[in-house]
Order: structure tokens, then sequence, then C-alpha cells
């Protein structure tokens, strides 16, 4: 079995995975469906400033697992309430460009 310290970074590594990837599927979707009527602007609002003061905490401390997890996840929450605050025309030349073929 592993130590402890191994142990706690393997948590700590299956948790950035688990964070970083949840926004992913969302993200994709929107890009798909062109849809964002069901997201919560004020929701993912308070993610985007969560995010962003991880990241300057990890920064403050200088830890490079916060700073990488936290800017990951901050920049697809960030996609996702940008998408979400544009208009229709404009979410649709983002999610062309991104994929064509939807």
């Amino acid at each position: 079995m592993a130590n402890l310290p191994e142990m706690t970074t393997i948590i700590g590594l299956l948790a950035a995975l688990a964070s970083t990837t949840s926004f992913v599927p969302q993200a994709w979707k929107i890009i798909k469906s062109r849809d964002t009527s069901s997201i919560s602007a004020s929701m993912y609002g308070v993610t985007v400033a969560g995010f962003f003061l991880w990241a300057i905490y990890g920064m403050r401390l200088g830890s490079w697992p916060l700073i990488v997890t936290n800017s990951i996840c901050l920049a697809l929450s960030g996609f996702i309430l940008v998408m979400k605050l544009l208009p229709q025309q404009q979410k649709d030349a983002i999610a062309d460009k991104i994929d064509p073929s939807a």
C-alpha cells in the first residue's frame, strides 16, 4: 500500500483531473448545440470568480498544482459563461470556428 504522502498526491491528482474535466462535457455540448438556455449565468459567474481567486491563491503560495488546475477550470468555466452571455449570432460564429461540422 502507498505511504501517506504518495496517497495524498494520488488523491490530489485525481481531484484535479475530476475538476478540470468536469467542464468539458458542458462546453462541448454548447459548441454542438449552440444552446445555453438551461445554464445559469449567475452560477457560472460565481464559479469563474472562485476559480480566479483559487488561481491567485495558488500563485501567492507558489503552488503549481493549484495554479494549473484552477487556471484550466477558469478557462473552461469562463468559456461557458461567455457563451451564455453572448448573443446567438456570436455564439454560432464561435462554435462554427471550433467545430464547423456541427
